[in-house]
């Protein structure tokens, strides 16, 4: 046998070691978890435009609620926003602006959180005065609370302003403000206006694309809902076409080729659509979409909704699903065909924890946990404040009603949170009953402060629970009273 030169050796370790380098040098390779199991959809109730960020942990995700209020979900996997509570973020009774919100989004600049969505005046018609608006983050939680910065608007826009489905793209260091609209009589476009901050547009609006191809114009001939993608330096914007009333809703690609995001001449559209139904698997009009990335930031993730069949329209049937996507060999990403629902896919690399399936409220003044006395199970029991324990009795899942209200359900009993005798009064008991679904068992979790602390208000009464007498020993009734913005009627939600 014939032993090899020692430079041989060598050359075999060099290339070894060269090849260890190299694997521990991808990012993501060595120590990412595997995505958690999910299906589609994500979020059934009001899914609609839906908007997703991955921020320091965990998912949040809005969308369209057709009222006067926004609510977020918060989840650390995407499996769990299906379940998590349905926070509200915002309401507004302001005549101008307190019905019809749709389409909304949070981008981060400059510490905050900017909240961008449309929304029309009470008792006009739909759907002309719809507006675009702008909220501020006092800290940056992404669930707020927020303050209202601005409403986004141009003498160009007719009627009277009217732009709908706004965004942000950024280019080099300039913001632009990006949406739906009409200038000089153009049909349904998308235009784009140069902005001076997140929420002040510094210049004229104009058209940028326009229906004109046979799949955009199926129905209605409408460009909307444009959705900027950054990537390997190059900028594109997906955008929804045609009418969300028919099936044929679906994605158009544009790039930026040019260098003026404010000229049409710098904008290059795709000949074709890159998004549309799946008669196969049954999804029909998907569109309105956003992205995010995945916690270890090696996969490209879109959000979007969709119906379930041909004829299912504009309104709250349509539901929020995810799925992962690619890029071709020529740098433009392909979004593949939209996933049929209730198929198991593999949730984004790199989540680390598990998929909460209750959750745990915890009084701001006291520490201790919402709960349910002796973990009973008959109608009447109380509930109270009892100091943390894990146990069946203090968790609740939360569980969205379809009409920005949850009902609470207690683990230990299966019975919900309840308003005694439908008591409007300050001190009314609170109690787990059998479930008669009506608005005493119907609750609103609203962010009260920074941190994540919440008031859950009855959809009933209007007052929220509150700690008697701010007491802090075991088995301290929890009852209903006027909201004082103290931090006895304040809680946190825990996973669990």
């Amino acid at each position: 046998m014939t032993r090899p030169h020692p430079r041989t050796w060598i050359a075999a370790a060099i290339a070894l070691l060269a090849l260890l380098c190299a694997l521990i040098a991808q990012p993501g390779t060595a120590d990412a978890a595997a995505g958690r199991t999910y299906t589609n959809p994500v979020k059934s109730q009001k899914g609609a435009d839906p908007w997703l960020e991955y921020w320091n942990g965990n998912y949040y995700l809005i969308s369209t609620s057709f009222s006067d209020t926004l609510t977020m979900r918060k989840s650390p996997t995407l499996a769990g926003l299906a379940a998590a509570p349905s926070v509200q973020v915002w309401q507004d009774s302001t005549p101008s602006r307190g019905t019809n919100i749709w389409a909304p989004e949070i981008h981060f600049f400059n510490g905050h959180w900017y909240l961008y969505y449309s929304a029309g005046a009470v008792g006009a018609s739909c759907c002309d005065s719809q507006r675009t608006h702008v909220l501020e983050s006092v800290g940056t939680d992404p669930t707020g609370p927020y303050v209202y910065r601005n409403t986004l608007t141009g003498p160009q826009l007719n009627p009277g302003g009217w732009l709908i489905d706004a965004s942000v793209l950024t280019v080099g260091s300039s913001l632009y403000v990006v949406g739906s609209g009409s200038v000089n009589g153009s049909p349904q476009s998308l235009v784009i206006a140069p902005m001076s901050n997140p929420y002040t547009v510094s210049g004229a609006f104009t058209v940028f694309s326009s229906p004109t191809l046979a799949w955009e114009t199926v129905g209605l001939g409408v460009n909307e809902g444009p959705e900027p993608l950054y990537h390997d330096g190059r900028t594109f914007l997906t955008f929804s076409a045609s009418f969300c009333g028919t099936p044929d809703y679906k994605l158009g690609l544009l790039e930026l080729t040019g260098t003026d995001p404010l000229s049409a001449s710098s904008w290059t559209k795709k000949p074709t659509p890159v998004f549309q139904r799946n008669d196969a698997a049954g999804v029909y009009a998907p569109g309105h979409n956003g992205f995010f990335t995945s916690p270890d930031g090696t996969e490209n993730w879109i959000v979007y909704h969709a119906n379930d069949s041909a004829t299912g329209g504009c309104g709250n049937g349509r539901t929020t699903r995810a799925q992962k996507f690619g890029w071709n060999a020529d740098g433009t990403p392909n979004f593949g065909t939209p996933v049929g629902t209730g198929t198991s896919l593999a949730g984004p690399a790199g989540e680390s924890a598990a998929t909460p399936v209750s959750y745990t409220f915890t009084n701001r003044a006291t520490g201790k946990c919402l709960d349910l006395a002796d973990g009973s199970a008959a109608d009447g029991a109380d509930v109270r404040l009892w100091t943390c324990n894990g146990a069946g009795a203090q968790r609740w899942r939360v569980e969205d009603q379809a009409d920005d209200t949850s009902r609470l359900v207690n683990v230990a009993s299966g019975k919900v949170l309840d308003v005694a005798n439908c008591s409007a009064a300050d001190g009314a008991d609170l109690r787990q009953w059998s479930w008669l679904n009506n608005t005493c068992q119907r609750f609103r979790l609203i962010t009260s402060d920074t941190g994540g602390w919440v008031r859950i208000a009855g959809a009933g009464s209007g007052k929220v629970a509150d700690v008697a007498n701010c007491g802090s020993a075991d088995g301290t009734d929890v009852r209903q009273w006027t909201w004082l913005n103290n931090a006895c009627q304040q809680w946190q939600i825990t996973a669990n």
